[in-house]
């Protein structure tokens, strides 16, 4: 361990962030250049998870990770106290991160390790995250004095506090009424409803359901099979102001013809041969909240006429009843089709794609989200090393390689079906083991579904969407991932390939997200 840089280097370096330079790596950067050590990662507190959100010496798919701080002793142990803790070398408490360093090849646990509590300076008690270092040295730690832990951590928790609120002032300006409303980090992640994802196309869609969320508009969420449709819908439904209401779901497609406006709009008791009892419709049951209508492409024309005459006037009349009633429902529409297609042939009424179409929003396929795949079997891993009651889950850097190329043509759904079987054929061979890791032959993914980059030229269509750096970013992110496996993730003979010094690409690798954990 080495001290680079005063403490007041620190709080000199924090002070001159700018509104752009305000980001969490910043933060761990600065850290860096005071103490150096194998591993530094900054996690906010959600609820009883804590989020990682920056890291620097970790696994990728760290990110995507969600620590619920009541099964990880040491993170728990971090949380409940007030002071810098560190860890004592034969303390017994698993350490979530072993197996994971990046500076480290094989499962070696870590050796060393010390926590932070963060807490707000408006209220003591509110925790707001945690910073962890680990080291490989066991002895890394011995020197720091507990006072200079105690004026990092004044440091880092009101860079913490600057910063989160700064992102909600920036998240929310546009609407004036929300722009007054209490820090609350609870609220930007639920359990269940976290959208993965740091891709254009994610940081994209993600700033879209906010704008709409605050809107009363209908929406029609598009995208291909497996891409996370119903999870856009439920963000939407919990970011606007009927997150109090009811959010029910209708599948459109498992409707069978004759009993469609029975479920849209209820039924009163001996409306229809077998209607014993009366029934509540899906539009009465959201009354004041959302009707999320899934493949709504899959409607019959008959059933789309009688929804479109109660998006136009909020009407509704139950079946077997002659008075009508009003109802006050949002309606979000999901589809795998093309709807303008649907409607050239005749399959799909006009003006019910443009009244369903007010604010349209497009879910990228798995292939195109770049790094998120990484990011996303992380959290997979995390919730299936729970259901398998395994201590430690990882990916392989060949597992890692082997799923950023792959196609992914059933999206996440596949992609959170492979990690599952991934995981179970793992653990049968390695039982033994308290490290578990997913090798490329586990996930039972064909060779021939696997799409070889192409480095001749980032595709046009994605390309016209990004900026110059963004484009450049994704054309070497392609061309060094093509070389690496024709080099069998051998980084000097790639870095010759290339004609670049090796430890230059390296550097460029790490910061375009791709894994450095294989060597010469």
């Amino acid at each position: 361990m080495a001290i680079k840089k005063s403490l007041l280097d620190v709080a000199l370096a924090l002070t001159k962030a700018s509104s752009v330079d305000y980001n969490f790596n910043y933060l761990l950067n600065c850290i860096n250049d005071w103490l150096e050590c194998d591993a530094v990662a900054l996690l906010l507190k959600q609820g009883d998870v804590l989020k990682p959100v920056a890291l620097h010496g970790l696994s990728d798919d760290t990110l995507g990770r969600r620590f619920k701080i009541a099964e990880h002793p040491r993170l728990f142990e971090i949380c409940r106290g007030s002071e810098p803790l560190k860890f004592a070398k034969d303390c017994g408490l698993p350490d979530p991160y072993d197996g994971l360093l990046q500076s480290q090849h094989g499962d070696f646990p870590v050796h060393a390790c010390m926590g932070v509590p963060l807490q707000s300076s408006k209220d003591n008690s509110e925790l707001l995250g945690v910073l962890t270092f680990d080291s490989l040295d066991e002895h890394a730690f011995d020197a720091l004095a507990m006072n200079e832990l105690n004026q990092l951590k004044q440091l880092a928790a009101g860079y913490v506090e600057h910063a989160l609120t700064l992102q909600h002032l920036m998240q929310h300006a546009q609407h004036s009424h929300q722009v007054a409303q209490q820090l609350n980090l609870e609220a930007l992640t639920r359990e269940g409803v976290e959208i993965i994802g740091n891709s254009q196309a994610m940081l994209t869609l993600k700033n879209d359901i906010q704008l709409v969320a605050a809107s009363e508009f209908s929406v029609l969420i598009q995208g291909e099979t497996g891409v996370g449709k119903e999870l856009v819908a439920r963000n939407i439904h919990l970011n606007s102001k009927r997150r109090e209401q009811p959010l029910i779901h209708l599948n459109c497609a498992s409707l069978p013809e004759n009993l469609a406006e029975s479920e849209f709009f209820g039924h009163s008791k001996g409306a229809f041969t077998g209607a014993h009892t009366a029934r509540q419709g899906k539009f009465q049951l959201a009354d004041g909240g959302t009707l999320f209508l899934d493949e709504i492409g899959e409607l019959p024309l008959a059933m789309q006429s009688k929804l479109l005459r109660v998006l136009q006037s909020g009407e509704v009349q139950t079946v077997g009843e002659d008075q009508s009633r009003y109802v006050d429902v949002r309606v979000i529409a999901a589809t795998n089709r093309d709807l303008k297609q649907e409607v050239a042939a005749g399959r799909f009424r006009a003006d019910l794609y443009h009244r369903l179409s007010v604010y349209p929003l497009h879910v990228a396929p798995l292939k195109e989200r770049d790094n998120d795949v990484i990011l996303l079997a992380g959290f997979f891993i995390e919730q299936t090393s729970k259901k398998l009651a395994i201590k430690q889950l990882k990916l392989s850097s060949d597992t890692q390689l082997l799923l950023r190329q792959y196609n992914w043509p059933g999206n996440v759904r596949e992609l959170e079906h492979v990690i599952s079987r991934a995981a179970l054929k793992a653990k049968q061979q390695q039982w033994q083991q308290s490290i578990v890791t997913i090798e490329p032959e586990h996930c039972d993914i064909a060779k021939t579904a696997v799409a070889a980059p192409s480095p001749v030229a980032v595709n046009e269509q994605k390309a016209s969407r990004l900026s110059l750096k963004e484009a450049t970013d994704a054309f070497s992110y392609q061309l060094i991932m093509q070389q690496l496996e024709l080099h069998n993730l051998n980084w000097a003979a790639t870095a010759r390939s290339l004609s670049v010094d090796r430890a230059n690409l390296v550097r460029l690798a790490k910061r375009l997200g791709i894994s450095v954990k294989k060597s010469l």
